[in-house]
Formats: structure tokens, sequence, C-alpha cells
């Protein structure tokens, strides 16, 4: 094989989803149930994919809500790790479960409305795909599971901060 097939074969093989995904439960939470098998921007559908999920737990008081959010972070990093290693690629743009905890931390105290929900989304995009310091300067550097989570989780704080600001000083507290 020359070295033009041999690239070609390396990149299919980091945009490709695995076959029989879903027969693995581990696999199938670091795809997001499904929404990181989209063949165009599965970042932005696992971020979407994330909404519903964040109401199952949003009524709960705050120490309950960063609880889970804390909890989900620590099993996304094993199992974004280990879907990564199972894979032989450091961060497949099918693994979205870090979209999904990076939005639940966006959505934290805000989206009781859909202009809440909406900027929520479009900040934690903004941020996400982006990738301003120090989120790039993190995604760069962390290895593992841990580095596919913390670029996420960082840009989800960022996006939760900068939607906070404007509630107060645009809205005036309206989302």
């Amino acid at each position: 094989m020359d070295d033009l097939d041999q690239k070609i074969g390396e990149n299919a093989s980091v945009n490709l989803t695995p076959p029989h995904f879903v027969r693995n439960p581990v696999h199938f939470l670091a795809f997001g149930f499904g929404s990181g098998t989209a063949s165009r921007a599965p970042g932005t559908w696992g971020s979407l994919a994330a909404i519903p999920f964040f109401y199952l737990f949003s009524w709960l008081p705050a120490t309950g809500y960063w609880a889970v959010v804390v909890l989900m972070f620590l099993l996304g990093i094993w199992i974004c790790g280990k879907t990564a290693a199972d894979l032989k690629v450091h961060d497949h743009g099918g693994i979205v479960w870090d979209e999904f905890v990076g939005m639940w931390v966006a959505m934290a105290f805000i989206p009781t409305t859909w202009l809440g929900v909406i900027m929520a989304f479009s900040l934690f995009r903004f941020y996400d795909i982006l990738k301003p310091w120090p989120i790039g300067w993190l995604d760069d550097r962390t290895p593992g599971g841990l580095g596919i989570m913390i670029d996420d989780v960082v840009a989800g704080f960022m996006a939760l901060g900068t939607l906070l600001v404007l509630d107060y000083w645009v809205f005036g507290g309206i989302l």
C-alpha cells in the first residue's frame, strides 16, 4: 500500500462510526446514546441530545445537580478514555459524552426559558468550536479520557459565565 492509501485509510478510520457500537454499553454512552453517529457535526448533535437529559436532574437542589454533573464528568473520563483506546483514536469525532457534560455545565443556572436554552447551547458551541485559551491549551496538553472531557467542561463554564453576565447586564434576569 502506498503512502496516500495509508493516509486515506487512517483518516477513514478516524471519521467512521465503529461497527456495532451499540452492542457495547461504554461505547453507546461515549457516543451520546447514538447522537455522535451523525455524519456531520456530531458534537453539535451531541450537545442538542444533552438538553432533554438535563431536565431529568435539573430539578435537584444545586448541590445535587452539581453532584450529578461531577459524577457524569468522572464517568466520562473513563468511558471516553476506554472508547478512544478501543478505537485507537484519541478523540474520535463521534465521542460526544464530553459535549453532554459541557452542556450540563453551561445550562446549570439559567435555562428556564427557550431563550436561555438557545443561548446556553449557542455559547457552549461557540467556545467548544473556537477553543479560546485555556480551552485549546488544555485540549492540546491533556491526554486520555481527561483530555477528551476537560476542554468541554471548561467551555461549559465559560458559556455559563458569559450567560450569567448577559442575563444580568443585558436581559435583566429574564432567562
